[in-house]
C-alpha cells in the first residue's frame, strides 16, 4: 500500500492540483468555507475528477497536526510524488514573484525557521542548491511547523545558473550582504523579486554575490554585528511583502 502524507493551504493544494494532479488522492474542506477561494479549489477538483469531502474545523485540526495554518483546507496526497520544480511554481503565478533563495544553509533548524518565516509572508518558494547545504531533513520538517507542507522547497544543481534564469523572467534577484552600500530600508527594488541569504558566518559565496542585482544591508545599531539567518530573512521578506501590499 503505498505512503500518504497531508499538505495544507490553498495555494500548496492548487500547485499540486496544476502539476500533479494524480498525487491528489482526497480534499477535506471546512464544510462553512464558500468563498472565491474555495470556490477555485472546487473548480480545480472538479476539473481532475479529485473528490472533496466538506469537514468541521476540528477534523482538519487533527489532520494537521494541532496548531498548523490549514487555512479550512487539508489534502491527502501520495508521499511517494512530491517533487515540484521552479518552474513549475512561476508558470502558475497570478502576481509578481515573491522567493526566498538560501544559498548553501548547514544548520536545519535554521532551514525550518526559514520556511516558517516564508510561509509567513506568503513567499511562492524557497529555493536552495543541493549539494552543501543540509536539505529537507526531519529536524528541519519539524523545526518549519508544517510549513514544509505548504511552501515549495526547490533544490536546484547550480544556483547561479538559476538566478540568471530568474533574471531572464524579469526577477529582481536582491542579495544580503554586510558590505552593501544600500540600506534594506533606502534601496528601491520591482515587485518581482527573490531574496538570497547565504550560510551562516561564510554568508553568500561569491558567484552567487555576483550575479545579484542589487545588494542591501539590514541596519545594524547596537554591538551585534550580524542577524541569524532566519530572522534576516524575516526583516528582509517583511519589509518586501509591506511594500508589495
Amino acid at each position: 500500500m503505498s505512503q500518504t502524507t497531508f499538505i495544507y493551504g490553498f495555494h500548496a493544494i492548487i500547485a499540486k492540483l496544476r502539476h500533479q494532479p494524480d498525487a491528489v488522492l482526497e480534499i477535506f474542506i471546512a464544510a462553512d468555507r464558500h468563498d472565491a477561494r474555495a470556490r477555485d479549489l472546487l473548480k480545480h477538483a472538479e476539473l481532475h475528477s479529485v473528490r472533496v469531502v466538506p469537514v468541521d474545523t476540528g477534523r482538519l485540526d487533527g489532520m494537521a497536526g494541532g496548531g498548523r495554518r490549514h487555512q479550512g483546507v487539508v489534502a491527502r496526497i501520495s508521499a511517494e510524488v512530491r517533487h515540484v520544480s521552479l518552474d513549475d511554481v512561476l508558470d502558475t503565478l497570478e502576481e509578481p514573484a515573491f522567493l526566498l533563495i538560501l544559498d548553501g544553509i548547514q544548520d536545519p533548524h535554521n532551514l525550518g525557521a526559514c520556511l516558517r518565516v516564508a510561509d509567513a509572508v506568503g513567499a511562492h518558494a524557497v529555493v536552495a542548491p543541493k549539494d552543501r547545504a543540509v536539505g529537507l531533513t526531519q529536524t528541519a520538517i519539524k523545526v518549519a511547523s508544517g510549513a514544509a507542507e505548504t511552501v515549495p522547497y526547490i533544490t536546484v544543481t547550480n544556483l547561479a545558473r538559476t538566478l540568471r534564469e530568474l533574471k531572464e523572467r524579469d526577477i529582481w534577484v536582491i542579495g544580503t550582504d554586510a558590505e552593501a552600500q544600500d540600506s534594506l530600508y533606502t534601496a528601491q527594488w520591482p515587485q518581482s523579486t527573490a531574496w538570497v541569504l547565504g550560510a551562516e558566518g561564510d554568508g553568500m559565496r561569491r558567484l552567487t554575490k555576483e550575479t545579484c542585482d542589487q545588494l542591501v544591508t539590514i541596519p545594524m545599531l547596537g554591538s551585534v554585528q550580524s542577524l541569524n539567518v532566519s530572522v534576516a530573512a524575516g526583516v528582509c521578506l517583511y519589509e518586501a511583502r509591506r511594500r508589495r501590499g
